[in-house]
């Protein structure tokens, strides 16, 4: 089916001619391309993603709200993105019209009620930037800086390195001005009653709950156009400074910001030094496992690549190779990276102690490689602004993150080992999937404030344009699902992330999706889901990566 000229110029009368399209190529650009493996899109499909009938580019929440009204009215699919990080913000049918937000780019510090008003375009490096201004910082998510804040905080999880102490993306949603699926403006908490932006509950029961919950709804609860996020202190200079050249660009902060990488000598010391640091929350600023995101064998010898411009990723084999690289590396097997910023001398001078006194606790050490100076500057760059995704796609120029076990750290620390040799099997069996060692798990050391849950996930790199290679990940994932039902872990973050997707292009119906589901650790909040969709989305036009359980389901099994 296509759009019509009539359909297409009551869309136009919208927004006015400049801001939409049916140009083919202007559609092409609005295509998610598998092969290129654009995030969470992974093995599972090997084709595009259909074409849009149009694509739209609203300037305000009224004009978003009319294109929705002429979508229902119409019973036209529809799906808004902004920066286009995941395959969820493309559309997921032929009979679809992509909404590009890039034009809705508000931006509003309040330093007295320490918020950032915001937009969809208001990108994670600018908010930051103008909050540093004033001596406040925000919670960047996993994806980077470069995405936007807006869609991480009203429609997926959002948590990241800062999320221990600033809490995840929905622990920071304030006020929200929110475009439901049939139409309806939504503007939640104090926003709602008329009292302005600075609080996202009540009054009356959350619908900030049940707009975007914990997980968020990937777009299926309609487009949320204008939202306050809560900030955090920034003990750091206003301007952010950075030197050197690509990709060894270093942040050259004062004697109150320190990172290292704490090292255990085995995965229940390392659970007990995570435990420590959620029972003394105000000891670190940030916390993430990052770098061994390029495998157990391989970061020791890649951090110092990255750290050098006269290096090339040609030099690897040889530098793994080196003596004292290797050795460095070893000695990073159980890892993690932290940053603590002292909010006064004698604040910095605690938090050094208390360090060093659960690193005696549990046995740990600080890695001695990772203190260099020029790798110090460099990793504090890296994790305070989180802008080198790109670096993601270094082996192979694909990689879908999967296992994600996220429970208690005592429940999924004890399971690494056995999942590093999983993948380890699978890595030397199809060789188009990076090698790199085992383990490749990367993550936060909590995605909530002050600690409990972790985010963790493995690394798999592979090449989207050889077919063995993808079926070789794509067999590797169903296995490691498996694994993960056994393990009552729930659904694998790679199955997790292409639910909705069969290589035919077609939607997954919601017998299959419930199949996935109902095998959940706790899947009767997913039959909640299902219901406060079918309030919320009776048409169901916006795709479906909302995680849903059909209530009878539930009852029969």
């Amino acid at each position: 089916m296509a759009l019509d000229k009539e359909k297409y110029q009551a869309f136009e009368d919208i927004v006015g001619k400049r801001n939409i399209s049916q140009d083919p190529g202007v559609l092409e650009t609005y295509r998610c391309i598998a092969q290129q493996s654009s995030a969470h899109y992974g093995p599972y499909v090997d084709h595009m993603t259909p074409l849009p009938q149009a694509v739209i580019l609203p300037g305000s929440t009224e004009e978003v709200q009319n294109i929705i009204k002429l979508c229902n009215k119409y019973k036209i699919q529809f799906k808004a993105s902004t920066t286009f990080w995941s395959a969820m913000g493309f559309i997921g049918s032929d009979y679809a019209v992509q909404i590009d937000m890039r034009r809705m780019k508000y931006l509003e510090i309040d330093e007295k009620n320490q918020m950032a008003i915001i937009e969809p375009h208001a990108i994670g490096a600018v908010v930051q930037a103008e909050a540093m201004k004033v001596g406040l910082n925000l919670n960047v998510p996993g994806v980077g800086c470069s995405s936007s804040v807006l869609a991480s905080t009203s429609g997926w999880v959002g948590f990241g390195p800062s999320s221990y102490f600033m809490g995840c993306a929905g622990e920071n949603l304030l006020g929200a001005e929110w475009v439901l699926p049939d139409g309806r403006i939504m503007r939640t908490g104090s926003l709602g009653a008329g009292a302005g932006w600075f609080c996202g509950e009540g009054p009356g029961p959350s619908a900030r709950g049940i707009a975007r919950g914990f997980a968020g709804s990937a777009g299926t609860m309609g487009i949320c156009c204008r939202l306050a996020i809560r900030l955090h202190p920034w003990p750091g200079p206003a301007n952010f400074p950075t030197e050197g050249t690509i990709p060894a660009y270093r942040a050259v902060l004062p004697d109150n910001f320190k990172t290292y990488t704490l090292c255990f000598p085995s995965w229940d010391a390392y659970a007990q030094a995570f435990n420590l640091f959620f029972e003394n929350q105000d000891i670190l600023y940030l916390g993430h496992r990052q770098f061994n995101m390029f495998g157990r064998d391989a970061k020791g010898a890649m951090v110092n690549i990255l750290t050098d411009p006269d290096k090339q990723f040609c030099d690897l084999p040889e530098l793994m190779k080196d003596p004292y690289i290797k050795k460095q590396t070893e000695l990073m097997k159980i890892d993690i990276q932290v940053v603590i910023a002292g909010m006064t001398k004698r604040n910095m001078e605690y938090k050094e102690k208390a360090i060093d006194k659960i690193l005696e606790l549990t046995g740990g050490w600080k890695n001695e490689m990772m203190l260099k100076p020029e790798i110090v500057n460099w990793v504090l760059m890296y994790l305070l602004r989180l802008g080198h995704k790109n670096l993601n796609y270094t082996f192979c120029g694909a990689y879908e993150g999967n296992y994600g076990m996220s429970p208690n750290h005592f429940v999924t620390a004890p399971l690494m080992e056995e999942a590093s040799e999983i993948k380890d099997k699978w890595a030397k069996k199809y060789t188009s999937i990076a090698d790199t060692g085992g383990d490749s798990d990367m993550g936060s050391i909590s995605i909530i404030g002050g600690g409990g849950a972790t985010g963790w996930e493995f690394f798999v790199n592979f090449d989207a344009y050889d077919k063995d290679s993808i079926k070789g990940t794509k067999e590797f994932i169903d296995s490691t699902q498996e694994w993960m039902f056994k393990k009552g872990l729930g659904v694998d973050m790679g199955r997790w992330n292409a639910d909705l997707r069969k290589s035919d292009g077609k939607n997954y119906s919601q017998e299959e999706h419930d199949a996935m589901y109902i095998k959940m650790p706790q899947p009767m909040f997913l039959t909640y889901n299902w219901k406060i969709r079918n309030v919320f989305n009776p048409n169901n036009l916006t795709g479906s990566y909302y995680r849903t359980l059909t209530p009878e389901k539930l009852k029969t099994d």
